[in-house]
């Protein structure tokens, strides 16, 4: 295999699909070598972290996707938050120093995007955090439901106070995999949403979710859009892989398991090998735990994501979460030999330690 993967990363050359479905047979320690090479030349030694809160304001949603364990089987289950009651969470994220606010839900039909205006009005009053909110498909299904352009949609919710677009509902960017598992709309969909932020001069992150039913070169056509658009538009923070749970979802009769750390630990390196125009590679320590995530910083990332003082997606799934202290997330960074950082958003060093 005579591919020099750190040279083409470093010279901003995009790989082609065969030498990026090579990555996938190279030994682990190999992969992990080359991704921490490319980090230590890219990033250098310091590890960020954000003090946030995740806010899920509603459960009701008419995607009712196969992989979540989130959204309200019947009526008895369903809620929408007040704005009080957000403004209650938001004010105790804010005492305990959080900068970050995300909040996300279901597509739920009963809300509009006058509601979402006001609710992000009154945060702007009376806080100063970023408001790094609302996921493509609530974007695109508030669109949808106003017969609104994705554009004014977009414009509306950023004079609002909409600072920045977190990347969920990315899953798998190709479509014979989301058509088995959601009715979230298309990946054109999801890029479209994000090429128009950026225009707008909006960040947003990326994601993906594997270990589901993808195979390797789907893993390998999302990267290469999310590369794409990231080459056209330069928007994009963070990129943030994680595994999905399946727990309580439709998808644990055929799927038992998360995928191994040792598959993570991969994903997260070809992350970085492949995506040579975005900065961040962020741990999932929600998913992975706080060892697996400190490992995954010799695999190439360099951010640590949120302290995430709420949470209730993933946990939906019966897996156990516990907010992650300061303090623990700056000993996992120093135990990996790195320097730890509290950042904003924007990845703007606030604090060192």
């Amino acid at each position: 295999m005579s591919t020099d993967y750190f040279e083409k990363n470093l010279n901003c050359e995009d790989l082609s699909f065969k030498e990026a479905m090579d990555l996938f047979i190279l030994p682990l320690p190999k992969l992990g070598y080359i991704a921490d090479r490319i980090r230590r030349v890219r990033c250098g030694e310091v590890v960020g972290f954000v003090i946030d809160r995740n806010i899920n304001y509603t459960n009701v949603c008419v995607s009712k996707c196969k992989f979540c364990a989130f959204y309200a089987r019947n009526e008895d289950q369903e809620y929408l938050l007040s704005y009080g009651e957000i403004m209650k969470k938001i004010e105790e994220a804010v005492e305990l120093g959080a900068t970050q606010i995300m909040l996300q839900g279901g597509l739920n039909p009963e809300i509009g995007i006058e509601w979402f205006e006001g609710l992000l009005r009154e945060i702007k009053k009376r806080f100063s955090v970023d408001v790094h909110s609302l996921s493509p498909p609530e974007i695109f299904h508030l669109s949808k439901r106003e017969g609104m352009s994705l554009r004014e949609v977009i414009s509306r919710l950023k004079d609002s106070g909409l600072d920045s677009i977190p990347g969920g509902g990315a899953e798998i960017l190709c479509d014979d995999v989301r058509e088995k598992l959601s009715k979230k709309g298309r990946s054109d969909d999801w890029l479209k949403v994000m090429k128009i932020a950026h225009e707008l001069g909006m960040k947003t992150t990326a994601t993906m979710m594997f270990g589901h039913i993808e195979k390797n070169r789907h893993i390998i056509e999302h990267l290469f859009k999310i590369r794409d658009l990231q080459r056209e538009t330069g928007g994009f923070t963070a990129f943030i892989p994680w595994s999905f749970q399946p727990g309580n979802t439709e998808l644990y009769d055929s799927i038992k398991e998360p995928v191994s750390p040792v598959r993570y630990l991969q994903i997260v390196a070809i992350s970085r090998i492949i995506l040579h125009n975005i900065r961040n590679i962020q741990v999932s320590w929600l998913t992975q735990g706080i060892e697996i995530a400190s490992l995954a910083l010799e695999f190439g990332a360099n951010d640590f994501g949120g302290v995430m003082l709420e949470e209730n997606v993933v946990r939906a799934t019966g897996k156990p979460f516990v907010p992650a202290r300061v303090e623990e997330i700056v000993k996992a960074i120093r135990d990996a030999g790195r320097i730890p950082v509290r950042r904003d958003t924007y990845y703007n060093i606030l604090e060192r330690y």
